[in-house]
């Protein structure tokens, strides 16, 4: 069985997902308390309102970060999917989270730093972050100051619009909160995902190797072998990361 860590998400990458992460937890609980005020007392509806404010510039903030990270990084190249080989990964995928995942087949993609996400995952997540997140932020800040965007409010149809807009993404973002931690403990431990987001290393365990992603150059690997007596082999990586490779 072969063992591998590989270094996957940078610590501005992980930083930047914690944020968010609170930060979206913290809109959907004060939104809910804010929707049902007669039903939700843990807050008084000003409390509930400023702290929702405040949050949603903390989320905004953030999110321009990421923009900045990954356009100037050029790795946003990483949520755009190949469109010649997309139809029929696509299918893989979805072929095994509908049912190879309860046969215990093995997860047809495999991470690594330029290849992170699978086709299903690119598709989502270039929505969220270009779609959706963008249109949850406007409309939550043509609702925090109505009149100085009464001329956007109106051109989208009225404050009523704008409103309903907002309440439906934040039943989105509610669902996806849910989908997403599930989704997260399909790793091969149900919390390797989550460690991974503050170490900033997937774990690989009983993948065939896949040549040119873990396998060491030959030199390399002799070298390695003769430091190691074969055991472990170290090897910078992306990131200025090592990839560690483990064969028991």
């Amino acid at each position: 069985m072969n063992n591998s860590k590989i270094y996957i998400h940078p610590a501005p990458v992980r930083i930047w997902h914690w944020i968010n992460a609170i930060g979206i937890i913290m809109l959907v609980l004060t939104g809910m308390q804010i929707r049902f005020a007669e039903q939700i007392n843990i807050l008084s509806l000003q409390k509930a309102i400023s702290l929702h404010n405040y949050t949603g510039f903390v989320v905004l903030a953030d999110y321009l970060l990421w923009l900045v990270y990954y356009f100037s990084t050029g790795k946003i190249q990483i949520y755009i999917p190949d469109l010649r080989t997309f139809p029929v990964k696509a299918f893989n995928q979805i072929k095994f989270y509908g049912y190879g995942i309860f046969k215990g087949d093995p997860n047809p993609h495999t991470m690594t730093p330029e290849n992170k996400f699978n086709p299903m995952q690119q598709m989502a997540y270039i929505k969220l972050m270009f779609i959706v997140l963008p249109a949850q932020i406007f409309s939550g800040l043509f609702l925090w100051q109505v009149k100085r965007f009464g001329d956007y409010i109106d051109l989208l149809g009225g404050i009523k619009i704008v409103d309903t807009i907002h309440v439906l993404l934040f039943f989105f973002f509610a669902a996806f909160l849910i989908v997403h931690c599930y989704l997260a403990t399909l790793g091969h431990t149900p919390l390797a995902h989550f460690k991974a987001m503050f170490t900033g290393y997937e774990e690989h365990h009983g993948h065939a190797e896949m040549p040119g992603e873990f396998a060491l150059p030959e030199n390399a690997a002799a070298r390695a072998n003769s430091l190691t007596g074969n055991k472990y082999a170290v090897l910078d990586g992306l990131e200025n990361k090592p990839v560690v490779k483990m064969t028991n």
